[in-house]
């Protein structure tokens, strides 16, 4: 990834340069841009670009399209910075003016954060892995801006750009190396010196605080599990309490219920809850969130051995409830029901959790979307108006409270999945209800909005981190 820096005007070691068009603008390129966005169609739409070469030692001029002047908001730009700086990657050291004179939807600050965001991310590359390393040309973008916030909002948004790489840096690992032990000693060191404390638990303190869920999932494998709690405090009165919980199935192999092989091909992306819940605690000092937020992370995979969970098998969870599991499959909700029984014990003002929880939730909103749900209108009103800045889409879900006694079971409180093929994101959604305790409670269920298998915009391809943004913009505004 590039690094980023903040100019004033566009630095004379800039090999190329945007020169940024809004389609309803074109009347203003000069007679040899206008001739050139002719003939190859260049209209300024969002995210369109044109490379034009010049003069071998003067820099590469690239027309950016970003729509409308008058429509051009945080996430116009955003898209617009992402394509440009594809269009450029063969080059050193480049400079975008996107930031400047961004439009009446967006103030320079909004505009300066959205510009660091699409270039940074749609940089982003996870080579971990790779035996020889990519050949990666860009080495330094410039954003080109100025006036009183610039710098507080550069690095704001630097340091998004940082906590969503962490995030899909998580992601995108294996789940054979990332273990709930790996994923524990990742977050003590991303939260090492922001002030927000973490605190591990390990198998026998989990047993004895009774999180019989994550305790049952756990039985077919050899890693133990862990639980986080991470705290932070914001300097002065708390502007509230929030409790964050995030799935961390470090990697899910459907238990006895197995998965099919094409199925589990991707369950490594199981814990992407976690990762953006980590990732958000570790942004909150940075944004300077007024509120006091606690999250918590339960880790451990689902896999099979000669004593794991059996269809049919009851466990009492936290909250004292006994759950008879069905289907081992249905496991995520067997660990989140443990997280959320702590988290409503402490009576936050408010609950979100965020789960790869079903696939039904993409059947029905497809890929580009995530479902929410929950009990509190205003809660959820918070989550769709986080949404609409970040750009991260979500779509409203019911809980249809006559869905309630598909989770009735014949020997215990609750069973695990419903009593039909549809429906399956509701009635996930319906049996975390029972464990939030009457906290206002939003729930966001990623399906596979969680993963890419292409590039667009600032989605790269492979982990996705949803929901980093969102979560981060409505705590930066909670009151």
């Amino acid at each position: 990834m590039p690094t980023l820096s903040l100019s004033a005007s566009v630095p004379k070691s800039a090999s190329a340069h945007d020169l940024v068009v809004a389609s309803d603008e074109l009347d203003k390129l000069s007679p040899e841009l206008a001739r050139a966005a002719e003939l190859h169609g260049f209209e300024g739409k969002v995210g369109q670009t044109l490379v034009i070469a010049g003069p071998v030692d003067e820099p590469i001029r690239v027309l950016v399209g970003i729509g409308a002047r008058s429509k051009v908001g945080a996430d116009e730009l955003r898209r617009a910075a992402a394509a440009f700086v594809r269009s450029v990657g063969r080059h050193k050291a480049v400079a975008t003016t996107l930031a400047e004179k961004p439009g009446r939807r967006v103030t320079s600050d909004q505009a300066i954060r959205a510009v660091v965001e699409g270039v940074g991310l749609a940089s982003y590359r996870f080579t971990d892995f790779k035996g020889t390393e990519p050949k990666q040309t860009l080495r330094k973008v410039s954003v080109v801006a100025s006036g009183a916030g610039t710098r507080a909002a550069f690095n704001q948004g630097v340091a998004t750009v940082g906590a969503v790489t962490l995030g899909r840096d998580l992601v995108n690992e294996p789940g054979g190396s990332l273990t709930p032990a790996a994923f524990a000693d990742k977050a003590r060191a991303a939260c090492r010196g922001t002030g927000v404390k973490v605190s591990v638990w390990d198998e026998k303190r989990i047993e004895k605080e009774r999180l019989g869920g994550l305790m049952s999932v756990n039985q077919g494998s050899t890693h133990p599990p862990r639980f986080l709690t991470l705290e932070y405090k914001p300097q002065g009165r708390a502007a509230g309490k929030v409790a964050l919980v995030g799935k961390g199935i470090t990697f899910d192999s459907g238990g006895l219920s197995i998965k099919s092989g094409t199925g589990m091909m991707t369950m490594k992306v199981d814990m992407t809850g976690g990762a953006v819940v980590l990732a958000v605690m570790t942004l909150l000092p940075i944004l300077g969130v007024k509120a006091a937020v606690t999250a918590y992370i339960p880790l451990t995979d689902n896999m099979i051995n000669g004593d794991a969970s059996r269809p049919g098998d009851v466990f009492t969870a936290r909250n004292g409830k006994t759950v008879e599991v069905l289907n081992t499959d249905a496991e995520g909700r067997l660990v989140m029901a443990d997280a959320l029984s702590l988290a409503s014990e402490k009576k936050p003002d408010a609950i979100v959790d965020v789960a790869t929880l079903t696939g039904s939730v993409s059947a029905a909103l497809g890929t580009g979307y995530a479902g929410i749900m929950g009990t509190d209108d205003s809660l959820l009103k918070r989550l769709e108006a986080a949404s609409a800045k970040t750009s991260e889409k979500v779509w409203r879900l019911p809980l249809p409270h006559e869905y309630r006694k598909q989770l009735d079971s014949n020997v215990a409180d609750l069973k695990n999945i419903g009593s039909g093929p549809y429906g399956g994101a509701l009635v996930a959604g319906l049996f975390l209800k029972e464990f939030t305790a009457g906290v206002p409670w939003g729930h966001i269920d990623l399906g596979l909005s969680a993963m890419s298998d292409k590039e667009d915009g600032i989605i790269t391809k492979g982990g996705t981190a949803f929901g980093i943004r969102l979560l981060a913009e409505m705590l930066e505004n909670w009151t």
